[in-house]
């Protein structure tokens, strides 16, 4: 994997805290952030390199082709490191690609495309506390902490032809 951690404790910590959700917690997490800060998030993902935009997109456009709760178990085996195939393909993406995808889910999520939450959901006490933390922290650091957070999702690809 093309991961590095980033050598900021504050963000280690908070990377940490947010794996410890239950992945569902850590679904809506990101949901509420992207709800929250998308608007500021947009000119990061997106702009960050010129050949992961078509192939974040591509893995996008396969999770939209899924049933509801498909994208939903999709979302969770990443999480969870689960190894199928539309997770050894996430795996292979590099680092930008993957916050660049999770952007894309969120859009989608926003369009009515991919799977989204309840309306009326409410985030647990702790990540409540974690969103507002996120919230406190440098754009740049926000950036940061996202990279670091989707990183280690999803599963190593397998050598060869198998992806």
């Amino acid at each position: 994997m093309t991961f590095t951690q980033t050598g900021d404790q504050t963000i280690r910590e908070y990377v940490k805290s947010w794996q410890n959700l239950d992945a569902d917690e850590q679904l809506a997490l990101f949901w509420f952030i992207y709800k929250e800060m998308g608007h500021s998030i947009t000119p990061a993902a997106p702009g960050a390199s010129t050949v992961s935009p078509t192939i974040a997109e591509g893995l996008f456009n396969q999770v939209k082709e899924l049933e509801d709760e498909e994208q939903l178990q999709l979302q969770r085996d990443l999480i969870n490191n689960v190894d199928t195939q539309l997770t050894r393909e996430y795996g292979s993406l590099g680092d930008t690609t993957k916050l660049l995808f999770w952007y894309l889910l969120s859009q989608g999520m926003d369009q009515g495309t991919i799977v989204s939450f309840p309306a009326n959901y409410q985030l647990s006490a702790e990540s409540q506390q974690l969103f507002e933390s996120i919230k406190g922290l440098e754009f740049q650091q926000q950036i940061t902490l996202f990279r670091d957070y989707v990183s280690p999702m999803g599963a190593e690809a397998k050598a060869g032809a198998e992806v």
